[in-house]
């Protein structure tokens, strides 16, 4: 679960509610884009791990993917599954959900988690379990905000520097590095790609949003794939089962 939000911080007090929600639904549709045409699977069986109120339909859409949300806070998955969102509730962390099947699902999303994650424990355990529970051919999919942006970067100096609440609202928002995850799937035997989501900020003004999100279609790119704000990493189990 996430450690509690503080909204009286100094990024929120600067930020129009109106950008926010611009970039937002920008970053969700560049999401479904490059799982559209990265991921190489039309459906299945799909586990959003650590849910939240969002567990990701836009991406798994019904009825093509049939989709279990999970979160330690059971409240958050029963709510997906009561507003269409999700097929089915699970109570449960990530990287302890242990009494799911081994290859039992397609896809397993991670999606906006594993930085909070990365706040109390190691990310090994969640990257393990995606193995264990992904089906031959199968994907784990995370998206996470970047360390190697700028924006990445400063927030990062300013959990260091101990005034992470106060400058953006909570303690556990850790920016990951792109290479960090790379080299945690390939050791669990995953095959990873790396695709930039988009390399513009929601604080920004609308139109500068626009005007960096043009960068996106370079998303794909060797080298710049590492470098947007956001990022996705598709890393498959091999078809022949992998280690």
């Amino acid at each position: 679960m996430s450690e509690t939000y503080t909204a009286n911080n100094l990024l929120d007090r600067l930020s129009d509610p109106a950008t926010l929600a611009e970039q937002y639904e920008r970053g969700k549709r560049r999401e479904r884009e490059l799982l559209v045409r990265h991921l190489g699977l039309d459906g299945g069986d799909a586990l959003s791990v650590g849910c939240g109120w969002h567990p990701g339909r836009h991406l798994l859409p019904a009825p093509q993917w049939r989709l279990v949300a999970a979160d330690i806070d059971p409240q958050r998955p029963r709510h997906a599954v009561a507003q269409g969102e999700a097929d089915e509730a699970l109570q449960g962390a990530a990287g302890q959900l242990h009494e799911l099947p081994d290859a039992s699902f397609d896809v397993v999303l991670h999606r906006l988690v594993l930085h909070h994650v990365a706040y109390s424990g190691a990310l090994a355990p969640c990257i393990a379990e995606a193995h264990r529970l992904l089906r031959p051919g199968g994907a784990l999919v995370a998206i996470e905000p970047n360390l190697l942006h700028p924006v990445g970067a400063a927030l990062a100096l300013a959990n260091r520097a101990g005034v992470g609440v106060q400058v953006h609202g909570t303690p556990d928002d850790i920016p990951l590095s792109p290479r960090r995850l790379v080299a945690a799937a390939r050791a669990v035997g995953l095959e990873p790609q790396l695709h930039a989501v988009s390399y513009s900020w929601r604080r920004l003004p609308v139109r500068a949003q626009r005007a960096v999100g043009a960068l996106d279609r370079f998303g794909s790119a060797p080298v710049l794939r590492a470098l947007g704000h956001t990022f996705m990493l598709i890393a498959r189990r091999p078809a022949g089962g992998g280690s």
